[in-house]
């Protein structure tokens, strides 16, 4: 690999640097360019229709301020913006965005398409780096900052043309993050003096990390310098646009809110060019998970996944953090107990969510419990317990836990795959509730204070059979009265018994471990509507298992 074609990005300067002490303690201003920088990224651009749907749904979600496209760019951009507002359909606690170039016929063009409206943010852009300068605009850092100013006077000048109080002002230096640092705070400084920034109307300056070419620490680096340096910073709104080139985004905005941000410009699910923009659906429940209000609901993630894959032609990947269809599940066994422990040490602090390897709650994004634990060959005995637990009211002792677990690996080796929760449950029912060659018809008892005599009526091989037996109760006068029939022995080394939660909520299951005569033990369960039949039938299930019977 020819790594020595590329250079170590420098480090920043600021050696008494106060964001790592820092902690995010409230949500951002959030605005989503889903609508256009999201938009210009797809293979198939959204039609008008989607737009309208997808710009509905970010209201939804609580966005107060929404990038809706660059109105310059196309008909079916400017069409889109003029429709939001000619069809009363921006809400007015909602202001709208749009791009522009720092260039005359885009920047008029931009305010035709905002005739009308109750409140924009105009954006204005060129770009800053030193790259972008050699190599695109073979310009000077004073010819590049003199096209900034010429743009940021006319959008002001337009803005008093089309209603002043209508217009709020954001700069872009793009490629802020290949800015030399001094020349950002230069230019964005000359650009925020022809807008006069007051405290009732502040300008936004967006520092986009249009390409991700550092290690978050240093975009944080980037963004406290210029919150330092900036001139009227009291009347300045410090926003952040970073991408994705890395796979950083998230942690570089987290970063950069710490840093000193104030807002953020991200799309649902990452969605941009190249490896996309901040994941802002991830950062409000990043904030969630800490105890922090996000001020954006994505308490249904499922609808979430829904309108974005149908607007976008995308898929959200399997294991996207909060949103994939396999992040709230664990085939892993040791992963399996922890959690099902933890789930049910819940029941002892509902109100606080503590539970091993699910950072969030799934129900507060809208998902149920039932894929927490799914079962293939990698899966324990705790998953395949709790599987049988949540679905079917099945509480299977410890002992009887670690006899089935191997079973369920090896029939999820044999098939090649995952099984479903009515295999699991099936397989248990096959191998623990043997029906033949014994099985209990009816049976009648006399009892005293510590003695039963029992009568009891079996199937046996298609004969019926009687036997009886004395005992201290049902199960030992029944066990007598087997081993004296049969000629065989065995001991009970375990019971236990409950009702049924789940489906024949007025039956009860019955789990017994027996050793036979060779000491090897065997496990059972039996079920019934008479609590002390369904022991007797797990009785002679675990005899069914027997070689000599």
């Amino acid at each position: 690999m020819n790594f020595n074609r590329y250079k170590q990005f420098p480090p920043v300067d600021l050696p008494d640097r106060q964001w790592p002490n820092k902690v995010i303690e409230k949500a951002p201003i959030w605005c989503s360019v889903d609508l256009r920088d999201g938009n210009q990224a797809l293979e198939k651009p959204m039609n008008l229709t989607q737009k309208i749907n997808f710009f509905k749904y970010l209201v939804d979600l609580g966005f107060k301020e929404i990038e809706v496209g660059f109105p310059a760019a196309s008909d079916t951009e400017y069409m889109f913006c003029r429709t939001l507002i000619e069809q009363d359909l921006i809400p007015e606690d909602v202001t709208i965005q749009v791009l522009t170039q720092a260039r005359e016929h885009i920047i008029r063009k931009t305010y035709e398409a905002l005739e009308g409206v109750h409140r924009a943010i105009v954006h204005l852009y060129n770009s800053t780096s030193t790259l972008q300068r050699e190599v695109v605009f073979a310009k000077s850092k004073d010819e590049i900052k003199q096209l900034a100013v010429d743009g940021a006077k006319l959008v002001y000048d337009l803005a008093e043309q089309y209603g002043r109080d209508r217009f709020l002002f954001e700069y872009s230096p793009e490629s802020f993050s290949g800015t030399e640092l001094d020349y950002a705070v230069e230019i964005s400084d000359a650009v925020i003096d022809v807008w006069e920034p007051t405290p009732e109307k502040k300008v936004i300056l967006n520092l986009p990390n249009t390409v991700e070419m550092a290690t978050p620490n240093v975009y944080a680096d980037q963004i406290e310098y210029v919150c330092r340096n900036i001139k009227n910073r009291e009347n300045i709104v410090i926003s952040i646009h970073p991408h994705n080139d890395r796979g950083c985004a998230v942690a570089a905005s987290e970063l950069g809110i710490m840093a000193g941000a104030d807002r953020v410009e991200g799309t649902l699910f990452g969605n941009g060019e190249r490896t996309g923009n901040a994941d802002i659906m991830v950062m409000a429940l990043n904030m969630f998970s800490q105890g922090v209000d996000p001020g954006l609901d994505f308490s249904n993630m499922n609808e979430a996944i829904s309108i974005y894959e149908e607007s976008t032609g995308l898929d959200v990947h399997p294991r996207h953090p909060y949103a994939g269809d396999l992040v709230y599940t664990a085939f892993s066994g040791s992963h399996q107990d922890a959690i099902k422990k933890g789930m049910a040490k819940m029941i002892e602090h509902p109100d606080r969510w503590e539970v091993p390897y699910l950072p969030i709650d799934p129900l507060d994004v809208g998902r149920n419990y039932d894929p927490i634990i799914r079962i293939n060959s990698q899966s324990g005995k705790g998953g395949v317990a709790y599987v049988l637990e949540t679905n079917y009211g099945l509480h299977i002792p410890k002992l009887m836990q670690q006899d089935f677990g191997p079973k369920v690996t090896q029939a999820s080796v044999d098939k090649d795959r995952e099984l479903s929760k009515e295999e699991i449950y099936d397989l248990f029912m096959d191998t623990y509730y043997v029906k033949e060659p014994l099985s209990v018809v009816y049976y009648t008892e006399h009892s005293s204070a510590d003695f039963v005599e029992l009568d009891c009526e079996i199937m046996y091989r298609g004969e019926n059979m009687h036997i009886s037996g004395e005992g201290n109760g049902i199960v030992d006068a029944f066990c007598k009265a087997i081993m004296d029939k049969f000629n065989v022995h065995f001991d009970i080394s375990d019971y236990s018994q409950h009702s049924l939660s789940f489906g024949n909520k007025s039956k009860a299951i019955s789990y017994v471990q027996v050793y036979d005569c060779n000491k090897k033990p065997r496990f059972a369960v039996g079920i019934s509507s008479n609590t002390a039949k369904s022991s007797i039938r797990a009785i002679a299930s675990a005899i069914n298992q027997f070689k000599k019977i």
